[in-house]
């Protein structure tokens, strides 16, 4: 089932239509036709979600809402009202209710806005739990795991900060869990029986963002034929999430530093102030001190921001809580898949840990799943960690790759050609060249942010320069020389890289 919705509509045939769009798209649903039976329902069991029609016989909506949040203010619960009645949807949403949506209904934004409202249940309410101990691991849903000193240093960071009101800013690669940090500072802090809003912010187009977050006045731009109040407004009282914070316009940015300073927005096309209580966390993967100095981010934010800072560490330099990674994703996913757990031989345990891990926690998170997708029930062996990393990089096997602080080196046979089929190039250069081609392959079948040529790019563009910088002793013009670059192009570069 894709989740269990209450339906409270005094309108006979609305509910029993929107009963059969919900039921043909896999939901559960439960209907009343007031408040007071939606209540009595919500007793008997609690929902996934609640869709609720403002105007109704009895208790109203916002009646309705007001006792709902009593009862369980994580209950993501979507508002219905008539166009005339705008008003009295968006004093819903002071109330608490997640959102809005307006009669007559687009059904493809109905649906997408319920499965928005499901995500946000389930963020506030799972749970996200912190391993000391992963021998004790049952292989919870939700879990940040690790017994490296790195983590232990992050445990310890979230229990300081969580309970406090302090803005957070969480650093660290894609795919180390910046969201799931996020959350456990939600859940143990004093905002955590109020919404929890995540907004990615690279998701959002430029133009749009700034919508998305402090909402707009009717008339504001074309089509905006209503007010619409942004994530902001909604997360009233609660905590917003805004992840890749580092990529966001400056347009955006300075809108974003007075709500930090002064708690105050102001909607798109509108003159009025409007005062909020969010507390905000923040994250990014992005060098902020290098975007400071290219003019791409601003200084003062960055200061703001950079309060509280928490740094998520790589995979590859707490390479001692692989094991336990290991164990706690076979594990859930075991019990989801309805077997058992295979054990995981020491072949493979090794091959784990020679593994870069580009995609971090995430890279290993999908490699565990598919290995036991087509686990057999013995043990995982080094094979099977092989055939997981073909299958990952779309057949080119990066096993092979070795790193270390001091670059990238490949243990294999055959030369890296030219286009005629020649050697072109020793076979210490040809090493190098095969591993930097899988590389770039595994990172591109990684998830990874949406400008990825560009990441990719600046990744290779930071290892020319930092090398070119060693040959010539730090001697940027030489360096400059060297590189065929101008001199005041390598210094943008080195600000950009933080070399």
């Amino acid at each position: 089932m894709a989740g269990h919705i209450l339906l409270v509509d005094d309108d006979d045939q609305l509910r029993s239509s929107f009963d059969n769009l919900l039921s043909a798209e896999g939901y559960r649903v439960r209907a009343a036709a007031s408040g007071e039976a939606a209540l009595a329902l919500l007793d008997e069991e609690l929902p996934d979600a609640v869709i609720m029609d403002v105007r109704m016989p009895g208790m109203d909506g916002l009646g309705a809402l007001r006792l709902m949040r009593e009862r369980d203010p994580r209950l993501p619960v979507i508002i219905m009202t008539a166009y005339s009645t705008t008003e009295s949807a968006i004093e819903a949403t002071k109330l608490g209710a997640f959102d809005y949506i307006l009669k007559p209904f687009d059904i493809p934004a109905v649906l997408e806005l319920l499965k928005k409202a499901l995500e946000a249940g389930r963020m506030m309410r799972g749970k996200v739990l912190l391993h000391g101990a992963p021998e004790h691991d049952q292989g919870e849903t939700e879990a940040l795991v690790g017994v490296s000193a790195a983590m232990h240093e992050l445990y310890k960071g979230i229990g300081r900060v969580a309970p406090t009101d302090a803005l957070v800013l969480l650093r660290g690669e894609s795919g180390t869990g910046k969201e799931l940090v996020a959350r456990a500072l939600y859940q143990h802090s004093q905002r955590s029986t109020h919404p929890f809003t995540i907004v990615n912010c690279v998701a959002i187009p430029d133009t749009l963002l700034e919508s998305e977050l402090f909402g707009y006045e009717r008339g504001a731009f074309t089509g905006a034929d209503r007010r619409r109040i942004g994530k902001i407004e909604q997360a009233g009282g609660g905590t917003v999430f805004l992840d890749e914070i580092g990529d966001i316009p400056l347009s955006v940015q300075a809108k974003l530093l007075r709500l930090l300073q002064e708690k105050q927005i102001e909607r798109l096309g509108g003159r009025e102030t409007i005062s909020v209580d969010v507390r905000i966390i923040a994250a990014t993967n992005r060098n902020l001190e290098a975007a400071v100095s290219s003019g791409r981010f601003r200084e003062d934010l960055y200061y703001r921001l950079n309060v509280v800072s928490l740094h998520l560490p790589p995979l590859r330099e707490r390479k001692e809580d692989i094991p336990h990674l290991a164990r706690h994703f076979m594990v859930r996913f075991a019990r989801e898949m309805g077997g058992t757990v295979p054990p995981l031989g020491a072949d493979a345990l090794a091959r784990l840990e020679r593994h870069y891990w580009p995609g971090n926690v995430r890279e290993l998170h999908n490699l565990l799943q598919n290995i036991l997708i087509f686990n057999q029930g013995g043990t995982v062996s080094g094979a099977d960690v092989e055939r997981a990393f073909n299958v990952a990089v779309g057949g080119i096997d990066p096993g092979g790759v070795e790193y270390g602080p001091g670059g990238y080196g490949l243990a294999a046979s055959g030369a890296f050609r030219s286009e005629s089929g020649a050697a072109a190039f020793t076979p210490e250069q040809a090493a190098a060249g095969e591993a930097l081609v899988r590389y770039v392959r595994a990172r591109l079948c990684q998830p990874g942010p949406d400008k990825l040529f560009d990441a990719l790019m600046d990744s290779m563009g930071e290892v020319i320069v930092r090398e070119a910088l060693a040959l010539c002793s730090g001697n940027r013009s030489h360096t400059a020389r060297m590189l065929g670059l101008s001199r005041p192009t390598l210094l943008a570069r080195i600000d950009k890289y933080g070399l």
